[in-house]
């Protein structure tokens, strides 16, 4: 139900005039009421009531304006709906790319946290050799055997060995450029033999280091200190240069390998496998005894 009203209040009478004076015309007004009902599918029978109703009321149909003042009020409603409108559906469209950037950003800081917790694990456990069993790394390279490691440190073309400084000592490394800042400077991982260590300028472009280790037993995690290291479970020797060692490093570089595959398999090593071999003969000497909550340890 639509009602539309149009209601003056009359003038407030003089309170000098007397009550037996006539009325004024803006007294004698009283209230117009327009009621009727709406139905959404017929909005033109509700508009056709309401222009009866103002021709009936009033002479504003008749003049000359009318027409003109109607169709402008139509024109500005619609234009304000569909103004109404678009601004509802843009709106709409940046609620929904902002949820869309802020789904972007979660899912942004979830790649970096995994990535984060990738390399944080890759640095507690070493990252994977190179095919040398060293590291590439931005400024060098490194490779190792068991006796040995050599250093690739790359230069401008053209580099003469006069511009070059290496220092090698027993527990320390710098390499670099003369007048420059040092490309590697810092404590080896573990001790070398300096007069047993050489360098050389290879095609005036790369510096190249060989550093015999002092203990030929041992892989290096990295070559200086506080480099990013390599899992030293992962190194894998060469077995063409198992002949080249004597019996008994031969025989221990073999057991190192066997160990590392069998601890990559997660099966026991060859100690392990040694004590349980032990076990099983006593037990088998002695059938007597009651092994069931025997341990190895």
């Amino acid at each position: 139900m639509a009602i539309i009203s149009e209601y003056d209040e009359p003038e407030q009478k003089n309170q000098t005039q007397s009550s037996s004076s006539k009325p004024s015309p803006s007294q004698s007004r009283v209230s117009r009421l327009f009621s009727a009902s709406f139905d959404p599918s017929k909005p033109l029978a509700f508009v056709e009531g309401v222009f009866d109703y103002i021709s009936r009321e009033s002479d504003y149909l008749a003049s000359e304006n009318a027409e003109k003042e109607i169709t402008s009020l139509v024109r500005a409603v619609r234009e304000k709906k569909l103004k109404k409108k678009r601004e509802e559906e843009e709106e709409e469209e940046r609620e929904k790319a902002e949820k869309k950037k802020k789904e972007l950003k979660v899912e942004e800081e979830k790649k970096k946290e995994l990535k984060a917790k990738e390399e944080k694990k890759e640095e507690s456990s070493g990252r994977v050799p190179n095919k040398g069993n060293g590291l590439d790394l931005e400024k060098y390279s490194w490779t190792q055997t068991l006796p040995e490691l050599n250093v690739n440190v790359p230069v401008p073309e053209g580099t003469k060995s006069r511009f070059v400084t290496v220092e090698i000592k027993k527990n320390h490394l710098k390499v670099g450029l003369k007048g420059q800042p040092p490309i590697i400077e810092g404590e080896l991982f573990k001790p070398v033999k300096p007069d047993d260590c050489y360098w050389s300028i290879e095609d005036q472009k790369v510096i190249s280091i060989l550093l015999t280790k002092h203990s030929q037993m041992d892989w290096w995690k990295c070559l200086v200190k506080g480099e990013p290291e390599i899992d030293t479970q992962k190194a894998e020797p060469e077995s063409s240069k198992l002949s080249d060692l004597d019996p008994e490093t031969r025989s221990t570089v073999e057991k190192m390998m066997f160990d590392q595959r069998q601890k990559s398999m997660g099966l026991p090593s060859s100690d392990e496998l040694q004590k349980q071999e032990i076990m099983k003969k006593f037990m088998a000497q002695h059938p007597e005894m009651d092994f069931s909550r025997a341990k190895l340890s």
